[in-house]
Formats: structure tokens, C-alpha cells, sequence
């Protein structure tokens, strides 16, 4: 199905907008009139400027407060739509979107309604243009699609049809499957969008809070089927006002909005086979079993630091690469990849970020089919000259610009380390690190629905509930993208603020994406020890949260003890317990955490954030670094 967007969903001017959505790959725009008053253009000249992006205008809208007037108001209604039907006609295209009135004055009937409309379709018909017929939510007397389908069968005008909209449908709580009963060569438009499920007034939350689809808590997958159901095969289209988007890149957000759509209509056909043949046909998610290897970009001076951090946690050399200055370490089933090649683009990331992890190697059951459900997600391929002899991994890119690459234990991807690594026999002293527990990833508040919807879409994984991290300096949201198994977990943490910890990395960084590493540990006390002998330089808590344990959580003095001896951290739910250490950053702010997890624990020490957060600005300012 054909995808569209209105260009009220985006930030810039409307040249700025154009050439983002023609670059995300739609198919069509709703121009918004509002971005066409805006722009100097001419009608002719805006709707040349749309068919040379090869774009086609799919909708002209909104068209406001028109039916249910009484005279005078009536006929202005009406002079006021042959001036658009005017403007429709210079810019190339056919379908206007009439919106239910909430003039004061508006009368209501739905008679009434049907008469306007169906004088209306006549003289669209005249000049070979159609209406759209739209139940806004907030609809002075039709607020309701059931209403709106009554006006247009009302109407019986073969240039009068309805425009169905998912947030004004859903966000009344409206049955979808009511959709069902309408003809679908009578739904003239179909717009999508999602929106968290906040209680607030419906004009508000409408105005500030869509996002796109999968973004939200909306059943716009229920909404899209039945609108299938009914014989529907127009474009599809995007309708989102939203504050941050607004603000926000408007390439990223178009390539959000596309990426969302193509997704929606795969997770439709999965559901339902049985409906359009015209809906993509894509691999499957890729389920992630497990990240199978952390690649750094450094100097050889900073390696140094980084390299003595993995030693004291136990890591050992075991692999280095048969053309490249690149270490393999491990402990457990945990792979970390040193990179100091002089060029490249290992060495394009160093210089960007300073030391910073480059690359995220997961492993999935087919990585080539799992790039090509990335790639017609929008994703960007990567690849870089392969020499001879080694293997070309299927790479793309990271929403943050970082390289995900996809492995799996197929013939020639299986022998990767085999093929690309020279065995050493240097064994770290093992600290009990047995697997990667999850990565953290931090950006700007604003582009966390971006990350999230990229992993989601691709990969086999799901959200948990967003929590707020407390920061001394301001608040920064975190989610976690959890994959089937857990093979890939990660937190994404959104910062609003350049003051706090997670703002001062992306700043210092430049945009850098993973901040902190989380090791799993079989045990705890028995890791913190080996730490310890190892020089290891774990983060110090203060007395105070220990005390705050013991009157919290009524856990016993020795216990508490035990805890504060070796700097963990504590946390527990109905479920089990959960234990972390950290070590002080190192390079631009990266740091790693170990942790364990006892019973059905599966949240991430949210409580201990604040915490922690303290005691890496003491142990900031101790060390004479800039508070991170």
C-alpha cells in the first residue's frame, strides 16, 4: 500500500520538509495548509516542487467548520470551499479532508450534515475533485466514524466519502471493527497514528502527544485491520502533532514515520495472512540470541587504560587479528574487540568520540536475512573493503550512526573468530563474568522513540514501561528494549539536559551511544573480591545509602555489611534480589557494571541511580575530571 505523510508531522519549511520525506521514501504528502500559506510559492510552483521529489499530493487539508451552519455562515462555508477547490486545482491534486465542525454556531442532524455534504460532492464533482468526510474526535455534534459514515451514506454522492483517522477512532475508545460495516470504496483516506495512554483532555492530547505507529499504546494494528477488512487499498498515511517532533530533525522523524508504516503492515500480514497481498512481505524479526561480541575504538595510548580495566576484570587476550591491530578478549561467553587501527572506520569513530564502543556484534539465526528485514526498515547498510581471505559480516547502521553488525553459526559466519583471529594463549584470572547482562545506550530525550522503534522493528524484542532516573542535575527517562531470551537487552536513557551524567556524555562525546557495559556475575561477593586483588577501581558508596538499606529493606547488619565492604549495591522486588558493582569511568565517561540477579529479578536498579550517579560525580572530582 501506497505511504503518505501531512507535513504539519515534521519540522522545517516546507522545501526542508519535501526533501525529508522524499528521502525517507514515501510515496505522497498531505499537504497541510498551514505549510502551503507559509511557503512563497505559488500553487503551481508547490505542486511541481512535490512531483519533481517524486512525490504525489495525496490530500489537501483540513478544511474546517463547514457543515451545519446556518445562513449567513452557510454560504460563506461554501464560498470558502470553492477558493480551496480553486487552490486544489492549481497544486495537482483531488481529495480535500473536511473535518466535523466545532463551530459554536454549528447546528446539528445528521440530515443536516448529509445535505451540506452532498451540495458540496456536487460541485467537487464539477471539477472532478472528491471530499473527505472526518469525525474529529472532538467534534462539536459527529465526533464518532460511525456518525461520519451515517452523514456520507446520508450524502449517497459518488465524490463524498469518509476519512478515517486512528487517534480520533481509538482515542474515543471506539471499536475498530465497526470499520467493517463501511464499503471500502467509500473510505476515501486513511491517516495513522499512535499515542501513549495519558488521561487528558482529547483536543490536548491529540495536539501534543501522537507519535508514530508502535510508538504508542494505541491497537493501530486492530485499527489498520479492519480497515483492510473492509476492502480498503489506498495510501496510508501519517498524521502526527507532536511537540518534540516539531523540534526535532525532520529527516529522522520521516524515516521514523516510514520505517513505522512499512512495520505496521508487516505485523498486520503476520497476523492476519489472509488479508491484502498488497502488504510487504518481510523476514521475520530476527530473534537475538546473544551479543556476541563489544568492539572498542581507541588509540594504542588509550587502549592502555582500557586494556588494563579488562585485565583487572578479569578479561584475557585470547586472539589477535591476522591484518589488523585488533585484540579479542574473553571471560565467560563475553567477547570485547580492542580496535587501534590507524584508519578505517574504527579510527573514524576514535576521532569522533574519543574512546567509545564502535561496534555491537549479535548474534541471530540468519544475518542476511535479518539485514534484509533491516534494510527495508529503512535501516543504512554498511560495508567496508573486506581483504581477502576474510569475511564480510552483514553490517548496518545504528540510529546513533554506530555499526550493528549480524552474525550467525552458518558455514561462514560461524568461523569468524576461527578465520579473522590468531589464538593466544593468555588467559585473564576470570572474575566469575559469565555473559553480557544488557548495554546501555544514551540520547537526547528527543530521539528516544527513534531508537526504540528501530530496535523493535527489527529485531524479535519488546518495551518495558519507561521509568524516570533521578539525576542531582535533572531527569533522564529510561526504557529497556528486551529481546526474546534476552539474547539483546538493552536500556535506552534519554537525556533532556546537558547537565546530567547521561546529557555530559552524549555532549563530551559528541553522540557517542553505548555509555555503560553491564557484566552478568555467578556470584557477586566471590567477583568483588577477585576485583579487588585484581586493583580493580570500583565506585564507593556512601555510608548513608547502606544505613538507608538497612531501615528500607530490614535486612540484617551483617548482611549490610557484607554489601558495604564490597561497594554493592542492593535492590529487590516480590520477585528476587539484585546486586551491582561499578567502576569509575574511564576514557569520555564509559564505565561497566557488574551485576547479579537472584529469583525473577528482571529490572535494572532504578532505585540505585541517584545513588550512583553521587558517587561517580565524588569520584569525578576526586580524580580532577570534569563531573560527568
Amino acid at each position: 500500500m501506497k505511504t503518505s505523510i501531512a507535513t504539519v508531522s515534521i519540522s522545517g519549511d516546507f522545501r526542508e520538509k519535501l526533501a525529508a520525506i522524499a528521502a525517507a521514501g514515501f510515496d505522497g504528502i498531505e499537504i497541510f495548509e498551514q505549510d502551503f500559506i507559509a511557503f512563497d510559492g505559488n500553487p503551481r510552483d508547490v505542486g511541481q516542487m512535490v512531483r519533481d521529489h517524486g512525490l504525489e499530493i495525496t490530500l489537501f487539508q483540513p478544511f474546517r467548520d463547514f457543515e451545519g451552519l446556518p445562513e449567513p455562515l452557510r454560504a460563506r462555508a461554501f464560498a470558502r470551499a470553492e477558493h480551496k477547490f480553486d487552490l486544489m486545482q492549481e497544486l495537482g491534486t483531488d481529495l480535500v479532508l473536511v473535518c466535523s465542525s466545532v463551530h459554536p454556531q454549528a447546528l446539528g442532524g445528521i440530515d443536516r450534515a448529509a445535505d451540506d455534504l452532498r451540495e458540496l460532492g456536487e460541485r467537487a464533482a464539477k471539477r472532478g475533485l472528491r471530499v473527505g468526510f472526518e469525525a474529529l474526535a472532538w467534534g462539536r455534534h459527529i465526533n464518532d466514524h460511525r456518525d461520519a459514515w451515517e452523514v456520507v451514506r446520508r450524502a449517497d454522492h459518488p465524490n463524498v466519502g469518509i476519512i478515517l483517522d486512528s487517534f480520533h477512532t481509538l482515542g474515543r475508545d471506539i471499536d475498530p471493527d465497526t470499520i467493517r460495516r463501511i464499503p471500502g470504496d467509500k473510505i476515501f483516506f486513511v491517516q495513522l497514528a499512535d499515542a501513549p495512554l495519558i488521561p487528558m483532555d482529547l483536543l490536548y492530547w491529540s495536539r501534543h502527544f501522537r507519535n508514530m505507529p508502535g510508538e504508542g499504546d494505541l491497537d493501530v494494528v486492530g485499527f489498520l485491520r479492519a480497515v483492510v477488512a473492509a476492502g480498503y487499498d489506498g495510501p496510508l498515511s501519517l498524521e502526527i502533532f507532536n511537540d518534540q517532533f516539531r523540534g526535532g530533525n525532520p529527516r529522522l522523524v520521516a524515516k521514523d514515520g516510514h520505517r513505522s508504516l512499512i512495520y505496521l503492515q508487516d505485523r498486520l500480514r503476520r497476523e492476519d495472512p489472509t488479508l491484502s497481498p498488497a502488504l510487504p512481505d518481510l523476514p521475520p524479526r530476527a530473534k537475538v540470541e546473544a551479543v556476541e561480541f563489544i568492539e572498542f575504538a581507541s588509540s594504542p595510548a588509550e587502549a592502555t587504560r582500557l586494556e588494563r580495566v579488562l585485565t583487572q576484570l578479569g578479561f584475557g587476550v585470547t586472539g589477535r587479528h591476522v591484518t589488523k591491530e585488533v585484540t579479542r578478549w574473553q571471560q565467560g561467553d563475553v567477547n570485547i574487540v580492542v580496535n587501534t587501527e590507524p584508519e578505517g572506520y574504527a579510527h573514524a569513530a576514535y576521532a569522533a568520540h574519543g574512546t567509545t564502543v564502535s561496534d555491537i556484534g549479535l548474534r541471530v539465526a540468519d544475518a542476511t536475512a535479518a539485514k534484509a528485514r533491516a534494510l527495508a526498515l529503512g535501516a543504512e547498510s554498511f560495508a567496508q573493503a573486506t581483504p581477502e581471505g576474510q569475511i564480510a559480516v552483514p553490517a548496518i547502521r545504528g540510529v546513533g550512526g554506530s555499526v550493528i553488525r549480524l552474525v550467525d553459526q552458518g558455514p561462514v559466519l560461524g568461523r569468524l573468530w576461527e578465520v579473522e583471529f590468531t589464538p593466544v594463549a593468555a588467559p585473564g584470572s576470570g572474575a566469575g563474568i559469565t555473559r553480557i547482562d544488557h548495554l546501555a545506550q544514551t540520547m537526547a530525550y528527543d530521539e528516544m522513540l527513534s531508537w526504540t522503534l528501530f530496535y523493535t522493528s527489527i529485531f524479535a524484542a519488546g518495551k518495558a514501561p519507561m521509568v524516570d532516573v533521578i539525576d542531582p542535575d535533572g531527569v533522564v527517562r529510561s526504557q529497556a528494549i528486551e529481546g526474546a531470551g534476552r539474547g539483546l537487552v538493552l536500556t535506552l536513557n534519554g537525556a533532556e539536559t546537558h547537565r546530567t551524567l547521561a546529557g555530559r556524555f552524549v555532549a563530551d562525546t559528541f553522540g557517542a551511544a553505548v555509555q555503560h557495559i553491564a557484566l552478568a556475575s555467578s556470584d557477586i561477593f566471590a567477583t568483588a573480591k577477585v576485583l579487588a586483588n585484581n586493583g580493580f577501581e570500583l565506585l564507593v558508596h556512601s555510608a548513608n545509602y547502606y544505613d538507608d538499606l538497612e531501615a528500607r529493606f530490614g535486612l540484617e547488619p551483617a548482611f549490610i555489611a557484607q554489601l558495604q565492604a564490597a561497594n554493592v549495591m542492593y535492590d529487590r522486588d516480590d520477585l528476587g534480589e539484585f546486586f551491582q558493582i561499578y567502576s569509575r569511568s574511564f576514557g569520555e565517561g564509559i564505565f561497566f557494571e557488574i551485576v547479579e540477579r537472584r529469583g525473577g529479578y528482571a529490572g535494572y536498579g532504578a532505585a540505585n541511580a541517584p545513588f550512583r550517579i553521587a558517587a561517580q560525580r565524588r569520584a569525578a572530582r576526586a580524580a580532577g575530571m570534569p563531573k560527568r
